[in-house]
């Protein structure tokens, strides 16, 4: 029975409809020596057509097409700037987010149908995109049309893909294992490509680096980078890292979560990035509250803990780990819990406590003196001022709620593990960093959408009925 089940998940991995995504990364970074700059707009159409494709394939194979190309994308678009230039507008990462757009027009064909199911889920969404078009309305009043589009595409992209994707999710649960077998893969690739970075940063990631607004990836020394992988920024890349060992740790077998597992959290550490360590502690946690998950948390929680003990005793990474550790039992000495309070009191005492929003044109933070943006309380406030903000920040932690009442809802090993996600997204996430926008808002509405399946509950409507890509069998 255990043959015929790896040779179908064999089968599966060979048939899988990422591929052609695997390929354009590829290809994009093979053509960037020889084309220049003119791969970046032929990168980022290229992704809008992938997209096209993968639905077309399963949501399966477009939600793992969409793991792959945001966590190898920055990589690709490093590799062509150094070689073509510093981008600024780093127009290849809207590429990732044409790719999550595409679903939404099938999406938008049931909206028209008149036998369309009752979806109370979506009003949640649709206040949320309603906050999106006042925050870029914002920006367009202060002509600033690049940002307005730029930051719109950003906050907008993620909320139309989880409306898509909320109509193929189902208490089966098939999305969140094909994103779990995408993890099985990415996890080991990033992690080992982690420490290489950690311990000799390579010319793409070091031109990178110095020109770069970003503040937050160390120096480009050996031993001395905040680890982002082949991600945009230690946050994403920490983000990412701790969902798909959640993922790997409860829905794959052992021997495969701890294969994965063992590079990725090592990696993971060198990040240096705790509020991914305190969401992923949080998670397992409450995995350990409920019987069908308890096993694996405990396993979980003895793997993380011998990967602690194994980088903390490797010295190259010693010192810089338990340093980190020990400040999160030094609140006095703790600078960023410092400043992002510091961020709250700024809000507060500026003129007009931005009560009407600055919209999505912000200040570089790599500019002296610019205030950084932590947390989805801080990104809502600023963006869209005290009123609106909060509208948008209630949708939000409303959302997070729906998703985490999974667990209860559907009590299943999948349904406690993408609970969790929520509650470490309630919790950690959105008090110190935002889920709002680029990749980790992806992934969040990625999660959400699967918690809240449309075929749940007595009554629901069968997935049959509704409009679904072509092949769901998936990868």
């Amino acid at each position: 029975m255990n043959q015929d089940r790896i040779k179908s998940e064999a089968f599966a991995f060979l048939a899988a409809g990422w591929w052609p995504t695997a390929l354009l990364l590829a290809g994009t970074a093979a053509a960037g020596p020889v084309l220049g700059g003119l791969v970046r707009p032929i990168f980022v159409l290229g992704c809008a057509v992938a997209g096209w494709f993968a639905w077309r394939r399963s949501a399966e194979a477009h939600v793992q097409s969409a793991i792959l190309l945001f966590a190898f994308a920055p990589f690709v678009r490093r590799l062509v700037d150094v070689v073509a230039g510093f981008d600024p507008s780093s127009i290849m990462l809207s590429g990732p987010l044409l790719f999550i757009v595409a679903p939404f027009p099938s999406f938008w064909s049931l909206l028209a149908s008149k036998d369309r199911p009752s979806n109370p889920w979506l009003v949640l969404p649709v206040i949320i995109l309603a906050c999106v078009v006042y925050g870029a309305a914002l920006s367009i009043f202060q002509n600033d049309w690049f940002n307005a589009a730029n930051g719109g595409m950003k906050w907008a992209a993620p909320v139309l893909y989880a409306m898509a994707l909320q109509q193929q999710a189902d208490s089966r649960f098939a999305l969140a294992h094909a994103m779990a077998r995408m993890f099985l893969i990415v996890l080991p690739i990033t992690g080992l490509y982690g420490i290489w970075q950690y311990v000799d940063p390579q010319s793409w990631d070091q031109f990178w680096m110095v020109n770069a607004s970003i503040t937050s990836v160390g120096y480009p020394l050996p031993y001395m980078v905040r680890v982002f992988s082949t991600m945009n920024a230690p946050a994403s890349y920490a983000t990412f890292t701790a969902t798909g060992l959640l993922l790997v740790g409860f829905l794959r077998p052992g021997w495969q979560a701890l294969a994965a597992s063992v590079p990725a959290a090592i990696g993971l550490l060198l990040s240096l990035y705790r509020t991914s360590w305190i969401a992923l502690a949080v998670c397992v946690l409450f995995c350990m509250l409920f019987q069908q998950t308890r096993k694996r948390a405990l396993a979980t929680t003895i793997g993380i803990a011998c990967a602690v003990i194994a980088a903390i005793a490797f010295a190259p990474f010693s010192d810089v780990i338990t340093s980190r550790f020990e400040s999160l039992g030094s609140v006095s000495n703790d600078s960023s819990g410092t400043e992002r309070l510091d961020e709250f009191v700024t809000l507060w005492n500026a003129p007009d406590s931005t009560v009407i929003g600055r919209g999505f044109t912000v200040t570089d933070v790599g500019v002296a003196g610019a205030m950084p943006i932590d947390g989805q309380i801080i990104a809502s406030w600023v963006t869209m001022g005290i009123p609106v903000g909060l509208v948008c920040l209630a949708a939000y932690i409303w959302t997070g709620l729906w998703a985490a009442s999974a667990a209860w809802r559907m009590p299943l090993r999948e349904g406690v593990v993408l609970g969790a996600l929520a509650v470490g997204a309630l919790l950690v996430q959105m008090p110190l960093t935002s889920v709002s926008s680029g990749e980790v808002s992806a992934l969040f509405w990625m999660c959400v959408a699967m918690a809240c399946p449309i075929d749940q509950g007595a009554g629901a409507v069968e997935t049959s009925a509704l409009p679904t890509p072509n092949n769901q069998t998936g990868a």
